[in-house]
């Protein structure tokens, strides 16, 4: 195969690289503080909070990703008779956020009731309000046991951004298929697939890091 073609398709589906990261690091910024508010809010007193948002996580986990992202991408459309649209890559960033918010509200929801209600009444025994204990004695210990689930959902997100070329969003998987239709070379899928794995690779490499710097956290 010549050097040349090689390095340019190489190029081109890379550029997709781009549009994958933006989706990722924007789906990580505003899921992973919302799935936080979610979670407190599930585990508050207040049974019509906690009944919505159980409504909500049973939603979006129990549906595919991919019929979400029809939905927000053509069905509000449609629904709305064309005053509710947007354009796919806003479209592949709500959905994501919105979707991957209900799965980082289980994870935190099961990490902050891990910590034994020993840590609480110590911290109330100190004098801590609510805030300076979730702050200060609880989060800190359940940034651990979250990490390995959140660390596998940020993976998955890698590979779940290739959905986004379903709805026409110039990502990896999208640039990879328009050489292969164009081309008739497979050679992009490997290229691709090289790609997927370079970024997942680093993904799992930030988790550890992360992992280690929290692992003097115990829990007793």
């Amino acid at each position: 195969m010549d050097i040349g073609y090689l390095w340019d398709i190489t190029a081109y589906i890379a550029l997709g690289a781009g549009v994958t990261l933006k989706v990722f690091f924007i789906t990580l910024a505003l899921s992973v503080p919302l799935g936080v508010l979610c979670a407190l809010g599930k585990l508050s007193r207040f049974k019509i909070l906690h009944g919505v948002l159980g409504v909500y996580t049973w939603l979006f986990r129990g549906t595919p990703l991919l019929l979400q992202l029809f939905f927000t991408y053509y069905g509000l459309g449609i629904i709305s008779g064309g005053r509710i649209a947007f354009g796919p890559e806003m479209a592949a960033y709500i959905t994501f956020v919105v979707n991957y918010a209900a799965y980082f509200t289980e994870i935190f929801r099961g990490g902050i009731q891990s910590i034994g209600r020993g840590q609480y009444e110590a911290a109330k025994a100190l004098g801590m309000n609510q805030w300076l204990t979730m702050k200060r004695i609880v989060l800190p210990q359940a940034i651990k046991i979250i990490l390995p689930p959140m660390g596998n959902e940020s993976i998955n997100l890698i590979k779940d951004t290739a959905l986004c070329s379903v709805i026409t969003v110039t990502e990896i998987l999208r640039n990879a298929n328009r050489v292969m239709s164009r081309d008739f070379n497979v050679g992009a899928l490997v290229i691709a697939a090289a790609i997927y794995l370079l970024l997942t690779f680093i993904v799992i490499q930030v988790f550890r890091r992360l992992e280690k710097r929290y692992a003097y956290y115990t829990i007793r």
